[in-house]
């Protein structure tokens, strides 16, 4: 987890699943408690996720509403998303720096740095 810019950026490391989303879960809780302008979730080295992560981030977009950006998802995790449909509510985008360059945060398809722009 590391500042840079306006935005609090968190790099989750290997499997998310029902044993191991806890610490980004709470990470995200707090963000949302401390009012941080936007966070950023790098899931470059994140293979896997499962239902739980799926719902932790749509808890967390609640909270956190356009603050919340994904960066970098694998193709597995892409695909995750695009099939239970996160891709339309939380924007996906290439890298960190693009999340981080974009302005206020667009679901995927829209203008903004995203997957499809």
């Amino acid at each position: 987890m590391r500042r840079e810019r306006d935005a609090l950026v968190v790099a989750v490391t290997g499997p998310l699943d029902l044993d191991s989303v806890a610490p980004l879960e709470e990470i995200l809780r707090k963000a949302d408690e401390d009012g941080v302008a936007r966070v950023v979730v790098d899931l470059s080295a994140a293979p896997f996720a499962d239902s739980t992560t799926v719902n932790v981030l749509l808890q967390a977009h609640s909270a956190l509403g356009p603050a919340l950006r994904l960066a970098a998802p694998s193709a597995a995790l892409e695909r995750l998303f695009t099939l239970t449909g996160l891709d339309t509510v939380l924007p996906l985008y290439d890298s960190v720096a693009k999340a981080l360059d974009a302005e206020p945060a667009a679901p995927l398809g829209a203008d903004g740095g995203d997957r499809e722009g």
